[in-house]
């Protein structure tokens, strides 16, 4: 009677359990939801939406019809201001995120747990990356317009006739200095955080080593850095390649065309030429390109990101 007893108690046991274990699930999935369902509805969705869309002649108003590889054939092989974009994207994209790295881990590691006044530095730096872009490119076009502040501090030392936004060189590097003014900020705060979590005693053993402050840097920082390096890679790579807003406000893709990012251009097909298919089009390309750095990276980061 003991022995049988004894068995029936896991069963008595186990119901409850698997009971709230559904219980648990049926709240997870509840919780999911809205993120799910907002996902579906504004991310994937979309992005579905829009390859097929790259499929067909799609004008706003009029006939659709199905056009299979025609719009990317047009694009790729018959529209040189497709390539040009693609160009001036590039270009900001190799200033842009380089400068972008060295301007955030510089300082990241200078405001280390030793200085004063920490917390007033993180702030102040990443101040400008939570506030909206459309404004602080609107500020930065008033300062650098010829009768901004800019203009008025050039006059001091004689430099008469300051205009950066109407040359192409002027333009695409003001668009640089206001995005790294803007962004720099997200990536101090992750490179900070990666920091913070570099055991001390590594660089006191190095120390007694007789390590440098450079050797330091090197053996010690980047490599237990990397992830963050990574991550940050990876994210600022994918923002650049989509920049949109500060050509748009400050310069409108001028002069010329020399500003003109491919996120700009499909702005221009789909909403100013009302050709959905051809923007749906460069957007699937656009989208195509972040994939394959994306996945790039992450196949590469098995070489060089130390996770221990």
């Amino acid at each position: 009677m003991t022995t049988a007893r004894t068995r029936r108690e896991p069963s008595t046991t186990a119901a409850p359990s698997r009971a709230s274990a559904r219980r648990e699930a049926r709240a997870a999935w509840g919780f999911l939801a809205p993120s799910g369902l907002g996902f579906l509805a504004f991310t994937l969705g979309p992005i579905v939406a829009s390859i097929v869309i790259a499929f067909f002649a799609w004008p706003v108003v009029g006939e659709r019809s199905f056009t299979g590889l025609g719009n990317f054939i047009t694009i790729l092989t018959a529209d040189p201001m497709f390539w040009r974009t693609v160009g001036n994207t590039l270009l900001f994209v190799v200033l842009y995120v380089p400068l972008n790295f060295v301007l955030a881990l510089g300082l990241a590691i200078w405001i280390s747990p030793r200085i004063r006044g920490r917390g007033l530095y993180r702030m102040l730096f990443f101040l400008p990356a939570v506030t909206p872009i459309v404004a602080n490119a609107l500020v930065w076009r008033l300062l650098v317009q010829p009768n901004g502040v800019f203009a008025d501090i050039a006059g001091w030392f004689g430099i008469e006739g300051f205009n950066p936004l109407g040359t192409e060189t002027g333009a695409m590097t003001v668009i640089v200095v206001m995005s790294l003014w803007q962004g720099f900020g997200y990536n101090m705060l992750v490179f900070s955080a990666g920091l913070d979590s570099i055991p001390e005693q590594l660089y006191e053993a190095a120390s007694l080593d007789g390590a440098g402050a450079f050797r330091r840097f090197w053996n010690i920082t980047l490599p237990m850095l990397s992830p963050s390096i990574f991550f940050a890679t990876v994210m600022t790579l994918i923002t650049a390649f989509q920049v949109f807003a500060q050509p748009y406000v400050l310069t409108g893709g001028g002069p010329g065309i020399s500003t003109t990012t491919m996120v700009m251009y499909l702005y221009q097909r789909g909403f100013q030429l009302f050709d959905l298919g051809a923007a749906s089009a460069v957007a699937t390309i656009l989208f195509a390109i972040i994939a394959v750095i994306t996945a790039v990276q992450f196949i590469g980061q098995r070489k060089w990101v130390h996770y221990e």
